[in-house]
C-alpha cells in the first residue's frame, strides 16, 4: 500500500529525530508497479511488486554520509541514521555543501488517478487480448509492455522543510514485425489517467507502420528533408529542457557558452516560432511540485520565441555567482507561437525527403554542440512531390541539436503531443526539417 502523508510525516519525524548530525534530509517512499508483457502474440508474464523504503543523508562538520532501509521498526531507522553518520565522519569535505532548506510552500500537482494506481487486471488483459487478436489478423508478430505505477512519499529537512507527493502513470509500448523480419512498427505512449491511454490507437500505429514497412529499399545517406513524428522529436528532445545548466555554460563545457564564461542568454539560438519550458501544473503533464534540490518548482521558460530566456541555477552554483537559484525543469514542454500543421500538410509540402518514425541507440558526441548519434528504427519512408513513395532501410545520424532546430532549417511545427513509455513523458510537436544529417546505412530492422 502507498503511504499516506500522515504515515510518511511519521516515518521522517522520527529519522530526523534520531539525527546528532549538523544536518540532515530524509526520505520515505513508496510504490507498487504492475505489469503486462506479452511476445510472439501470446501473453508472456504479469504481476505486481509493492516496496517501501526510508533514507537518510547527513552532514558532520561539512562531510556527507547517507544510508537506507526498506525496515520501517524504530531500530532499523535508528540504525540507518548511525550508518549515514558514521560514513559522514569518515568521508572527505562535501565543498559544495549548504544548509538544506528551512520551510517551503509546495502547491500540490494534480498526477495521481486512482483507477491507474489501482487498474483492473482483467481490463487490461482484455485491451492486450485485442491486440494480439488484431497482430494475428494482420499477420504480423506482436510484443510489448503495459505497466502501470504508483508512487507515494515524503522529504524532510532538519532545518524545517516537509513535502509529500502522490502519482501515478500507466503506459503501454507495442512492437510489431512481419513474419519474415524484414520490417517493423513501433508506438508508445502513457498517461496518468488510464482512461486516457488509448491502447487500440497504439496497437494500429504500431501494425500500421509493419506492414507500410515491407519490402524497403536502401537510399544513399546524406542530408535529407525530414519529418520527425512526435516519438522520434521524443527521442531527440525528450529531456532538453534538463539540458539548460547555468554552470556548465559558464565553465564553457555547454552549448549555450561564450568565451570568458559568458553566457549565450538573450541570443536567438533556434527557430523564432519555438517555446520551450517546463511547467509541473499543465493540465496534460504535471510535474513534480519539487525542483531540485526541494526547491518549489514553478513554471520557467528556457527558449521565448527562439531566444535563450533562462539558464538554471542550482542552489550552489547561485551562491557562488551571488544569485537566486532557478527552479529547474520538472518536464519538457515545446510548442509553436505559429498554428500547428498537421504530420500529412508536412508531407503534402514535401518535394523529397525522409519521414521518420523514431530513433534508437541515441549517444552523446559532443555536448558542446548538443550533438547526437544514433539509428533510426521501425519505419522510415521516402516523399517525393507530396506522397509517400517507398519504405527506406534504416541509417545511421550525426546531428547538432542546436542546428536541428535553429533558425532556418525548422519548416513546421506541429501540434504537441504527449509523447512516452511507462517512466517519462514530454509534450513535443511533429516537426518538418529543411536538413538533417544521415551519415551512413543500417542494415538493422
Amino acid at each position: 500500500m502507498l503511504l499516506t502523508e500522515q504515515e510518511a510525516r511519521k516515518i521522517t519525524e522520527k529519522l530526523l529525530s534520531f539525527v546528532k548530525a549538523d544536518d540532515a534530509s530524509v526520505g520515505a517512499n513508496s510504490e507498487q508497479v504492475s505489469h503486462l508483457r506479452f511476445a510472439d502474440n501470446s501473453f508472456l508474464t504479469s504481476g505486481q511488486i509493492e516496496n517501501r523504503g526510508a533514507s537518510v543523508t547527513v552532514w558532520i562538520g561539512g562531510k556527507r554520509g547517507s544510508s537506507s532501509t526498506s525496515d520501517f521498526d524504530d531500530a532499523a531507522l535508528r540504525s540507518t541514521v548511525e550508518q549515514a553518520e558514521q560514513i559522514a565522519r569518515l568521508a572527505p569535505v562535501d565543498k559544495e555543501y549548504l544548509p538544506t532548506l528551512g520551510k517551503q510552500t509546495y502547491k500540490p500537482v494534480n498526477s495521481y488517478v486512482e483507477a491507474t494506481a489501482n487498474l483492473s487486471v482483467t481490463a487490461r488483459a482484455k485491451a492486450i487480448g485485442d491486440i494480439l487478436a488484431r497482430s494475428e489478423k494482420e499477420r504480423v508478430i506482436s510484443a510489448g509492455f503495459h505497466q502501470a505505477r504508483a508512487t507515494a512519499g515524503a522529504f524532510a529537512t532538519k532545518n524545517g522543510n516537509f513535502g509529500y507527493e502522490k502519482n501515478a502513470v500507466v503506459g503501454l509500448s507495442v512492437t510489431s514485425r512481419t513474419p519474415d523480419g524484414s520490417s517493423s512498427g513501433y508506438f508508445s505512449r502513457n498517461h496518468f489517467d488510464i482512461a486516457r491511454l488509448d491502447t487500440e490507437r497504439i496497437a494500429r500505429e504500431a501494425i500500421r507502420k509493419t506492414l507500410e514497412g515491407r519490402n524497403a529499399r536502401t537510399l544513399e545517406a546524406g542530408t535529407y528533408t525530414v519529418v520527425l513524428e512526435p516519438q522520434a522529436v521524443a527521442d531527440l528532445l525528450g529531456s532538453l529542457a534538463f539540458g539548460f545548466d547555468a554552470r556548465s555554460a559558464e565553465e564553457g563545457r555547454s552549448p549555450y557558452s561564450l568565451p570568458g564564461g559568458k553566457t549565450r542568454v538573450r541570443e536567438k539560438i533556434f527557430d523564432e516560432r519555438l517555446t520551450i519550458y517546463s511547467d509541473p501544473y499543465n493540465a496534460e503533464l504535471p510535474g513534480s511540485q519539487s525542483a531540485q534540490a526541494g526547491i518549489p518548482a514553478q513554471k520557467v521558460f528556457l527558449i521565448k520565441g527562439g531566444t535563450l530566456d533562462n539558464l538554471i541555477y542550482s542552489r550552489f552554483w547561485a551562491k557562488q555567482k551571488g544569485l537566486e537559484p532557478t527552479p529547474g525543469p520538472v518536464n519538457t514542454i515545446v510548442e509553436s507561437s505559429a498554428p500547428a500543421v498537421a504530420i500529412e500538410e508536412m508531407i503534402r509540402t514535401m518535394k523529397k525527403g525522409l519521414i521518420i518514425s523514431r530513433f534508437w541507440y541515441i549517444r552523446s558526441t559532443d555536448p558542446r554542440t548538443a550533438s547526437l548519434t544514433g539509428l533510426t528504427r521501425d519505419g522510415v519512408w521516402f516523399v517525393e512531390n507530396g506522397k509517400i513513395q517507398y519504405p527506406v532501410k534504416n541509417f545511421r545520424f550525426n546531428q547538432s541539436i542546436i542546428q536541428m532546430l535553429a533558425p532556418g532549417n525548422v519548416e513546421m511545427i506541429g501540434a504537441p503531443e504527449r509523447v512516452g513509455g511507462a517512466e517519462n513523458a514530454s509534450l513535443l510537436p511533429a516537426l518538418k526539417l529543411k536538413a538533417f544529417n544521415f551519415t551512413s546505412q543500417s542494415e538493422a530492422v
